[in-house]
Order: C-alpha cells, then structure tokens, then sequence
C-alpha cells in the first residue's frame, strides 16, 4: 500500500529546507524522542496546571490550601534535580500559579533560564514568563539572562525576537538595558511591523530606565510616525511623549513634527468605518488620546505650535460624538489640551462648555473628572467657569462623597465680591447637612471668604454666627480666635448687635440642652457678652434702634438675673469641656463689673466661690484668684476686668484691618492673661514675682492682694505645686497676677523662626517655630509658584517617640497658584531634646500624583526653653 504523502522527492528542495534528510538531524531528533520516551515510562507523569487548579480551589481552608502547594513544591522541587527534566515546562507553569497565589517560588530561577536556552518556543514562552514574574535587578540570576537575550533578538522568528523584547523592557537593569541597547535600536528600524513595535516598547522602558541612553533613539524614532500601521504609530507616539516629558531640548527637537500629528489626527477625524480601529464607531480612540496628550506637551507655552494645533483641536471638540463613553474621553483628552496650550479665548470657552455638559451626565465618573478638570482650570477663564455655578452648586447635593468634596472645593474657588451672598446661603444649607468630615474644611474657608469679600460688617458677622451655629464641634481653634478679633474691633453698635445675637443663641442652646455640640459658639458668645454685657441688659443702650432698623424685632432685652442663670446652668453641665468652662467663668466675672444690681454681684460671686474647690485645677485655680477680687481688694476689680481694646489680626493676608495704638505695657499683660481668648494652662503659670522697685500705687496693690490671700479656708485647698516662699518666708500661692504691674516691664512676644522644610516642583514649605515652654507651636505654610492649581494637598508630619504631636485641620486641600495652606502643629517635648521634625507632603499636579519626603532637623536649639 502506497502513502501519497511520502511520495514527494524531498531531494530536490534547496539544503536549507531539506531537513528531513539531514543525517545529523534525524539522529539528533531520535535521540531527543528516544531519551523523552524513556524518560516519560521512568518517571511518574506530574499534575497537569489545570488539575493543580482544581485542588486549590476545592481546599476548604487555608491549611488544607498550603498542604496541596507545599507538597506540590516539594515534587517539583524533586525533578528540578534532574538533569533533563521533559516536565520542566510544565512544572514551571504550575510554580508561576503557585507564584501568584503569594507563595514563595525563587527556587524555579534557574529552571527559567534553561527554559529560555531551550530551541522550543513552548519552552522559551514559559521561560521568559517566569523570568518577568521571578526576576529582578537585585538577583544574581538575572547577569545570565542578558546572552539569552542577545541570541534572542538576532533570531529569525518575530515572535521569539518579541519574547525578548517583552521581557528586556520589564526587567532591564541600567547595566542590562546599555549592553543590549544598541539591539534594540537597530530593531526599531525593521521593516516587520510586529517586531517594530515591539522594540519601541521596549525603548520606552529602557529610556524610563536610563534617561541618557535618549539620544540613541532619537534618529529611528522621528520615522515611526511615517508608518501606516496603527500599533506602530501608537508606540512611537508614546516613545516621543516619554521623551520630550524628561528633556527640554528633546521636546524643541520634535516640534517640529506637529503638523505631521495634526494631520494624522485629522485623516483618524474623517476617516470612514474601519473594523480594525474601530470603537463604538469612533476610529482608534486609543491613537487619538496618544496624539491628543503629545500635541498638548509640544504647544504648551509656544505660541506657534498652540497656532498650529488650535483648528484641529476645535474640530475634535466639536465632531466626537458624546453619547459614548468612548467619545467622552477623547473630549476629556481635548479639555486638557485646550487648557495647557496658548489656545483662543473662544477655544478655551468651548472646553469649559464641554466640562459643563460633563456635569449633567449620569455617570458619576465623568462628573467627578469633569469636577476635578474645572477645578484645576478655574484659575485660567474664571468668567467661563462662572456660567456653570448652578450646575457645580447642585453638585454639593450629589450622594457621592468625592463628587460632593470637589463641588465644594470648586465652590470657593468661584466666590469674588459680586457673588458672595448667594454663594454663602448655598454653602450654609451644604455646611448644615453634610458629613462631619467636611464640616471642619468648609467652616474654615466660609470664614475666610466671608473676611475677604464681606459686602458689610453687619452681613459679616451674621454668616460668623451661622457658621459658628452649623458647624458644631468641628470648627478649627483658629476659627474662634479670628471671630473674637473681628467683633473686638467692630464698631460699638456692631458689637451690640453681635452680643444680642450670640445672646439668642446661648439662650436657645442652655434650654435645648445642645450647648455640648455647639461649644465653639458657647466660646465666642461667653466671651462676647462677658466684654459687651452692659449694651445687652442696659435699657439705655443705642442698640435697640439699630436692631429694629435691621429686622430684628422679636428680640427681648433679657434681665440680669436670666442672663446669671443661663450661666450657672451651663456651668452646671458635666457635658462641657473644661476650656468652654474657664471662657464661661472669666466671662461671668467680667459681668460683675457689667451688671448694676447687688443681687445680681451677689450671685455671681457665690458661683464663682463654689468653683474654689472644683475638681479640675485649672478652674479651681480661676475661681481662687477670682474670688480674690471680691474681698479686701475689690476696688481693683473693675481695672482688672475692664473691656479689652480691639485685637490685632495675626496674619493680615488680604484686607488688613486699621491698626490700634497699643495699650501701656501693664494693662496689655494683664489683659493677656486675664481676659485673653485663648484659655491658660497649668503650664504658663509663673513662679517668680516681681519685687516692687518704687512706690506706684498700682504695684504696691497688686503686690498686697497678693500677698494678703486668706488661705485659712478650708474649703479652698490650694495645690502644694502653686506654693512658693518669698523674701519674708511667708508662703503665699505663685498666681496668674504675679509681676503684672512691675514698672518698665515691656510683654514678652513669642519669639517666631521660619525654616523652610521643601521646596520643589514650585511648592515651597516653611515651618513658622514659635517658642513656648514645654509646647511650640509650629506653623506650617505651603505656597505655590507653579502656575497651574495643586490639588489633593497633604501634609503629614512624625517626630520621635519621646516628643507629642498634636496636628490640627489644614486651611485647605487646594493650592492656587501664588495661593497658601496652613496648619498649625503642637508639639510636646518634655526632655527638652533636639527636635527631628519627618515631613511626608503629597499632591496632584495636572493629575499626576507627587509624594516629597524630607527631614527637618533645623530648628533653633532653644525652641522649648
């Protein structure tokens, strides 16, 4: 019986294809099958990758799963000691799962490479898999791989030769990606399309890898762009973008190749269908965002290049279709270019418009991209952005949180003068029923707008006080002191009007029993009617006209004794911090000098004697030195508790407030520490007294007062630690008051050093380090030269163990350009040690994230002295 197939003349092909005849070969190849034949009755046959699969899955614990790996790594470790193993490629199959699953597998490294060295392209295929997932630069394994991949490229089967591109590009090492670059090069300019895009790949990696080998693939990569094929032109487009991002003069190099991306962007635009390319009827969206991306790297900040972009750049903003998701993001694409480059106003219109439409779409994503993009661009064409503030409003009520984060960022990027009074009420009804998390951030820049675009005084207090009301607990501390400065240096019939108004609120918040959610506002209205009470209660007050000319017609001039037991109910409070406690009792103490009726004084100074013996020290020792001032010395209570001047704002960065000449130095420190806004801590007491040096009648009062305490009282048990002994051995408690009035005794200011921490990529950090005993306060400021909106801004801080850092709510997350952030940080060192200060500051700019770490060790040595 014949066979027709045997029947051909193999003799006559050339030597080159007449393998079947080759002796040589055909020995080779029967003892190859041979040798594989005996080898397969020898051994036991392994589990099949599909088989080992299985097992694991159907293991119903995690010790039933590691005992089938670990006894299936112990086989394979097994016949990895055989010399030729015709099992290898399969049981290197099986470890890359094994692999995967998170067990270790570095034991299969050199069974890679004899994979790879295999003629097999089965065997090669698994091999350089292996070698991508098990090896990297710190493995001595990976020196030998380097003549695989040589031998490699120079093959004659384009897809061995891409095996090795694939896998030089995912582990080249810089030594590794110098010697075979050449290679690569000489790849690029292959006619085989495969093998050159492949290369270009590869190029990219090695470019990421090691910048200076550049210059290598620059001749070859201007004319990947001539190509026809669209996977080679989208590996060139992306090799030249790598390339101008890392080097200004290659970026001048290839601008000379916009007109070559316009036009091919164009033919993408106005070509018919082309199932090869096509995505829901859009031609190779994938090509076009390259181009898009690249075009926007070249015209940014060239006015020639953005002129020879701009038609093209309209034309695709204005044909894409947008009921895709495809089409969407060739849009977004567009925005960003039109926004980066040097484009016409009525360009940059358009992509703003475009944003907008963004915004109604259904999908959440696109609103939050669409969010983001305006946010960032919002700097640029304000106007533009302007058109959409219903739109971005509307936002603040989406039930997506990140999407309701950017609407309000974007909500305060938009307010200016003109706009404040709408913007403010839609930010009040957001404030009120948003989460906590976003409370503390929205309160901090509603006081700041407020401050900066307040249309009156009057209308700026009122939105303080709203904010105060809505926002609770989770007002920044700043956020009270700069309230307390700006009623201070109102106009008196403003001050009126405020302790009026924070009166209703104290009085509604002592009913309801909710002054423990609001104690931010406690703070600020104790403090208000403690400095303005007099206008409160005296009938003879100009406020009342000003309050019915304002609207306010419902309010009722409360009596004395109300007011004494609205305080003594919220002193009451255990809910109550201990701070918005001593606010309340400095306050009620300034009332008696307020308040004109002797049971009203009488009350008043029963409740403040009850705090004598109160648990907590800082208030038992308040109530002592109070109390003080209604006995012997009672004549001085009304110069100690007198009305404070107007405060100085701390840091007047927009319109600064007129300044006030400066109280004498005796009654400034005395107001400081008696009446000031921030309440004092057992650690700002002094125990040293100043000895009178004259006879001013002042010092010597103040000096008797303190030395003729009745400490004989057993109800007022003075702390051992507040005791000190003086010149005449007689022992008398080192107060609060000590030293106030020594003549020539200038207030000592907090001495303030700046060091800067970072500065890169147009972000500059510096900490303000303040000197203050056991505690410094450091504050962080972050500006920004760059010129376009740093978002998602974080800064976080470590120090040492044996230190205590408590970090306060940044001003914000978003930094303009020529903007600033801060944050206030207290750090507690009790060893008095050298202070290490570990910064971490992250950030987008135009999307990329950027994290900078550095260390701050800088600072004066005398910082908690």
């Amino acid at each position: 019986m014949a066979y027709p197939m045997y029947e051909v003349d193999w003799s006559v092909l050339p030597p080159e294809q007449n393998r079947r005849f080759n002796p040589a070969f055909n020995i080779a190849t029967i003892k190859q099958v041979v040798n594989e034949a005996i080898e397969r009755v020898r051994m036991q046959t392994p589990t099949r990758l599909r088989d080992l699969i299985r097992q694991i899955r159907a293991a119903r614990t995690a010790a039933e799963e590691r005992s089938v790996v670990n006894k299936e790594c112990a086989y394979i470790r097994s016949t990895f000691r055989e010399e030729d193993s015709v099992w290898r490629c399969r049981n290197i199959a099986k470890l890359l799962y094994i692999h995967m699953l998170g067990y270790p597998a570095h034991f299969g490294q050199l069974e890679c490479l004899k994979l790879i060295a295999s003629p097999r392209f089965t065997d090669k295929r698994v091999g350089y898999l292996g070698a991508m997932l098990l090896l990297d630069e710190r493995q001595d394994v990976h020196l030998l791989i380097t003549n695989c991949l040589k031998n490699d490229l120079n093959s004659n089967t384009q897809f061995v030769v891409g095996l090795a591109l694939c896998t030089l590009g995912a582990i080249a090492s810089p030594e590794m990606a110098r010697d075979l670059a050449s290679e690569v090069e000489r790849l690029i300019k292959s006619p085989n399309a495969y093998i050159k895009k492949k290369a270009a790949l590869c190029a990219f990696r090695i470019i990421r890898r090691v910048p200076d080998l550049m210059e290598m693939f620059l001749p070859a990569t201007r004319s990947l762009l001539t190509e026809k094929n669209h996977g080679v032109l989208i590996t060139g487009v992306t090799l030249i973008t790598e390339m101008c991002e890392n080097s200004p003069d290659t970026l001048n190099h290839f601008k000379k190749i916009v007109p070559n991306l316009v036009r091919i962007l164009k033919n993408l635009i106005l070509a018919g269908y082309s199932p090869e390319h096509d995505v829901s009827g859009v031609s190779d969206p994938f090509l076009q965002v390259k181009i898009l991306r690249l075009l926007r790297i070249l015209g940014k900040n060239d006015a020639e290049a953005s002129e020879a972009m701009n038609d093209i750049l309209a034309q695709v903003a204005t044909n894409t279709e947008t009921s895709k998701n495809v089409g969407n993001t060739i849009l977004y694409e567009t925005v960003l270019s039109i926004m980066d480059i040097k484009s016409e106003s009525s360009l940059r219109v358009l992509a703003i418009n475009i944003l907008g439409r963004f915004l109604l779409n259904n999908d959440k994503n696109i609103r939050y991209v669409a969010l983001n993009t305006l946010l960032r661009t919002v700097h640029v064409d304000t106007s533009a952005v302007q058109r959409h503030r219903t739109t971005i409003l509307e936002c603040l009520k989406d039930p997506d949180v990140s999407i309701r984060r950017r609407a309000m960022e974007l909500s305060f990027a938009l307010i200016n003068s003109q706009n404040i009074r709408a913007m403010m009420k839609e930010l009040l009804l957001f404030l009120e029923r948003s989460d906590p998390e976003f409370k503390a951030h929205c309160s901090s820049a509603m006081v700041l707008a407020a401050e900066r675009y307040a249309p009156s005084s009057k209308w700026h207090l009122d939105t303080l006080f709203q904010v105060l009301l809505k926002a609770g607990n989770y007002l920044r501390d700043d956020t009270v002191s700069s309230t307390l400065q700006i009623v201070s240096a109102a106009p008196g019939e403003r001050q009126a009007y405020a302790a009026m108004r924070l009166w209703s609120s104290l009085e509604r918040s002592a009913v309801c029993a909710d002054a423990t959610e609001k104690q931010p506002l406690v703070q600020v209205a104790a403090w208000t009617i403690g400095e303005y009470g007099d206008m409160l209660v005296s009938e003879a007050s100009n406020a009342i006209s000003m309050v019915d000319d304002d609207g306010v017609d419902d309010f009722t001039r409360p009596s004395e004794e109300y007011v004494i037991d609205i305080y003594q109910k919220l002193l009451w409070s255990t809910q109550l911090s201990i701070t918005t406690k001593e606010y309340l009792l400095l306050s009620l103490a300034k009332l008696s000098t307020r308040l004109t009726t002797k049971p009203s004084q009488d009350k008043i100074r029963v409740i403040i004697d009850t705090f004598g013996s109160h648990i907590h020290i800082e208030l038992q020792q308040r109530g002592v030195e109070l109390s003080q001032l209604y006995k012997q010395y009672a004549h001085l209570r009304p110069a100690l508790l007198e009305r404070m001047p107007p405060m100085e704002a701390g840091a007047p960065e927009h319109d600064a407030e007129p300044e006030h000449d400066k109280p004498p130095p005796e009654q400034d420190a005395l107001l400081d520490l008696i009446i000031g806004s921030e309440p004092l801590s057992n650690g700002d007491m002094e125990h040293a007294p100043a000895p009178p040096t004259n006879n001013n009648s002042t010092t010597n009062d103040i000096l008797d007062l303190l030395s003729g305490l009745d400490l004989s009282t057993p109800s007022v048990p003075t702390p051992t630690t507040a005791v000190s002994v003086t010149n005449n051995n007689m022992a008398t408690p080192s107060l609060l008051l000590d030293g106030l009035f020594a003549p020539a005794q200038p207030p000592v200011q907090p001495q303030e050093t700046v060091v800067r921490a970072l500065e890169r990529n147009g972000v500059l950090v510096e900490l303000v380090a303040q000197r203050g005993g056991d505690t410094a306060a450091l504050t962080m400021r972050a500006r920004s030269s760059a010129s376009t909106t740093i978002t998602d801004f974080l800064f976080q801080a470590a120090v040492p163990r044996t230190f205590r850092l408590d970090m306060m709510s940044p001003s914000g997350t978003v930094l303009t350009p020529q903007g600033e952030i801060t944050q206030l940080l207290k750090i507690t060192n009790p060893s008095k040690t050298p202070l290490r200060l570990r910064i971490r500051v992250s950030y987008n700019i135009d999307g990329n994230p950027i994290l900078e770490q550095a260390e701050v060790n800088n600072f004066p040595p005398d910082l908690f002295n």
